[in-house]
């Protein structure tokens, strides 16, 4: 089976892998020369002893008394050639113009002046030997086994640490190289204006330093467009709902008629917008709320209470026990603007607190109205925005109910989800995470 090369897909990856097997090959290339130079000034040197070792064995062996030779062969004998008095073994004739170069040392060591006979032994072992005779006419033979480059036993060991090193140091290059990268995206993910912006460390490398830099100035310039903006539509709004009261003063004082009713509803419908207008401002900077300990059931059930008081049709189910560090004004808005938005559509709504798989907390405000087109989960959250085309303020709104919700979850270091119920209606999730608790449920 044949697996495809793929190139990899995150940058740590892809610059482990260049640096790998650049350093890899660069280590090869080094270890390649250094063998080679080593393997021919190895050869050289054994080659060279071979010479004078030949010619001065030969030597002596001729010039020591028949009867005396025997005694003295092992003192010449080497792990890779020896000397024998005899003729040798039959072989195949060596082919001289291709001869290994022990052959051509032991030549050049005995000299033209003896005569010599070079055959080939084939085997598991090949080998060669040289017939000569010593000057007395008694045969000798020098039996050559020719062996590879001795290598140390420590070597693998020592190519083995190289490799660990090598990799040692990618990972802690690559690790240097894409920490910044991995925090400014970190960053990126968790920017949010609404919030105390965490602004990045700006130290180390100037490349690093001038991202970080950077990427501060633009998160503290983005907060403080966001916050002249929403000065601004808080200043608006609140100045809109002076000439809102006066016109509504003067229309006390007009005669009773169809078009009083429709001017007071219009003022109406411009005070509520008004009125949100400033609620959506406010919720923005929804974290500078101080924060206290809330006993969640307790909070709950005193807002499920008033509702009930009014004669609204709005249910609690489930119990924690949990007691969080929360902002209970801007948790209340949240609350109310998803059960209003319920009533609204559906009549009723109905809330279940639960423990999430990662112990925070998790408040539904689910209802059986018509629901949110799926493609439109996303968008309703948008401040603004309605889903009802006709644009009727009795039961589109103002569009900033659910805007208001999510802002303020943000501030509250949660987040709201919005996801249409099996059988019809929708599912406002509040999911409150782990730093919000202060002790553990009790279930």
């Amino acid at each position: 089976m044949i697996f495809p090369l793929r190139w990899p897909r995150t940058l740590a990856s892809r610059l482990s892998l260049i640096f790998l097997i650049g350093l890899i090959l660069a280590q090869g290339l080094s270890f390649g020369v250094q063998f080679y130079e080593r393997y021919e000034s190895a050869k050289a040197v054994m080659l060279d002893n071979l010479e004078n070792d030949v010619s001065t064995t030969i030597a002596v062996l001729n010039r020591l008394p028949p009867d005396e030779r025997a005694a003295w062969l092992p003192r010449f004998d080497h792990s890779n050639y020896r000397y024998l008095l005899s003729e040798g073994s039959a072989g195949v004739p060596m082919d001289m113009s291709n001869a290994p170069m022990a052959a051509a040392s032991i030549r050049d060591a005995i000299g033209p002046e003896r005569a010599q006979t070079y055959t080939t032994l084939p085997g598991p072992k090949a080998h060669f030997q040289v017939h000569l005779k010593f000057d007395d006419g008694r045969p000798v033979t020098i039996d050559v086994m020719p062996t590879g480059i001795p290598v140390s036993p420590w070597l693998p060991f020592v190519l083995l640490g190289q490799m660990v090193v090598l990799i040692a140091c990618t990972w802690l290059a690559v690790r240097i190289a894409v920490r910044p990268l991995t925090r400014l995206s970190h960053a990126v993910e968790t920017l949010d204006p609404n919030a105390h912006s965490v602004a990045l460390d700006e130290t180390g490398p100037t490349e690093v330093a001038h991202a970080a830099v950077a990427f501060n100035a633009m998160q503290a310039r983005i907060a403080t467009y966001l916050k002249d903006r929403m000065q601004m539509l808080a200043a608006i709004s609140h100045d809109l709902q002076t000439p809102i009261t006066r016109m509504k003063l003067r229309a006390e004082f007009m005669d009773d008629c169809e078009e009083k009713d429709k001017l007071w509803q219009d003022l109406c419908e411009i005070e509520h917008l008004v009125r949100e207008g400033v609620a959506y401002a406010r919720s923005v900077h929804g974290n500078t709320e101080a924060t206290q300990r809330t006993s969640l059931d307790a909070f709950l059930d005193s807002l499920v209470f008033d509702y009930q008081d009014m004669g609204k049709d709005v249910q609690l189910s489930g119990h924690n026990g949990a007691v969080i560090d929360t902002r209970p004004h801007a948790l209340r808005r949240v609350l109310v603007n998803l059960i209003d938005n319920a009533l609204k559509f559906a009549g009723a709504a109905e809330i279940e607190i639960s423990t999430t798989t990662d112990a925070g907390l998790s408040i539904k405000v689910m209802d059986r109205g018509p629901g949110i087109a799926e493609e439109e989960l996303a968008q309703v959250v948008k401040p603004f925005y309605r889903v009802e085309n006709s644009r009727n303020r009795n039961t589109g709104g103002t569009g900033l109910g659910l805007a208001i919700a999510q802002q303020l979850a943000s501030a509250l270091g949660g987040s709201l989800r919005l996801s249409n119920r099996s059988g019809g209606g929708l599912c406002a999730e509040l999911q409150l995470h782990r730093p919000t608790l202060l002790s553990a449920p009790h279930l």
